[in-house]
């Protein structure tokens, strides 16, 4: 079984174009490293499926959500479309398995890179537009983004959310700290831990610090949340 075939079988659609599929896949590094056509990555389908990522999420937020004023709205929207939510997604799909990188991208850790992985979701997400039109567009985002919608709340916010957590029930400090700052410097990848007090709760890996406390701070929520 072919890798577009086995990923068709993932999103539970098929394509008429298979080439559209490529396509979304298709980073630039790609396309640079093997000097193809211009516009041969997916950067214009990214541009597509972000509009229409956000009328189905919007659609979805305006008919689930009746009681919210539209700040509220905006805001949660902004939760469950940003980078780090979009790339939390592909993790179900492993959509970095598919995708063609250049060899050094490949190298320095891009099948895990949330820009990139973001990106691509939202490309695949214009290939089916294309492909088959707005509806099974829609099913896609409401299948494998428009899920588990506080889950993802709690992780956008989570670092704002932690430090309420822990300023209304805990007596010691949130803080976090450095573990390891590993690879090059086009490679970076921090640890770091979330700590109340001397306590350990939560721990994050990202290319940045600010991503790594982020996912610290998702996974301390999860840890405390049942225990409030």
């Amino acid at each position: 079984m072919s890798k577009l075939t086995e990923l068709q079988e993932r999103i539970g659609y098929t394509f008429r174009q298979e080439g559209l599929l490529r396509q979304a896949l298709m980073h630039s590094s790609f396309a640079n490293e093997r000097h193809m056509k211009k516009l041969s990555d997916n950067e214009r389908l990214e541009f597509l499926g972000d509009a229409v990522l956000e009328l189905v999420s919007s659609e979805f937020l305006y008919q689930n959500y009746p009681k919210l004023p539209e700040g509220d709205l905006t805001k949660l929207r902004a939760s469950i479309v940003c980078e780090p939510t979009l790339a939390l997604c592909t993790r179900e799909l492993d959509l970095g398995a598919y995708l063609y990188l250049g060899r050094g991208e490949d190298q320095t850790g891009g099948r895990k890179r949330k820009s990139i992985l973001s990106d691509a979701l939202e490309a695949v997400i214009g290939a089916i537009y294309l492909d088959g039109g707005f509806a099974p567009a829609r099913d896609f985002v409401r299948r494998f983004i428009l899920t588990d919608i506080e889950h993802k709340k709690l992780f956008y916010d989570s670092k704002t959310i932690l430090q309420e957590v822990v300023q209304g029930n805990y007596t010691e400090q949130l803080h976090y700290v450095l573990l390891a700052e590993e690879g090059p410097d086009h490679d970076k990848q921090f640890r770091m831990q979330a700590r109340i007090g001397e306590r350990v709760v939560g721990e994050g890996l990202g290319h940045t610090k600010k991503a790594a406390e982020q996912e610290a701070a998702y996974q301390a929520l999860l840890l405390l949340k049942p225990q409030l």
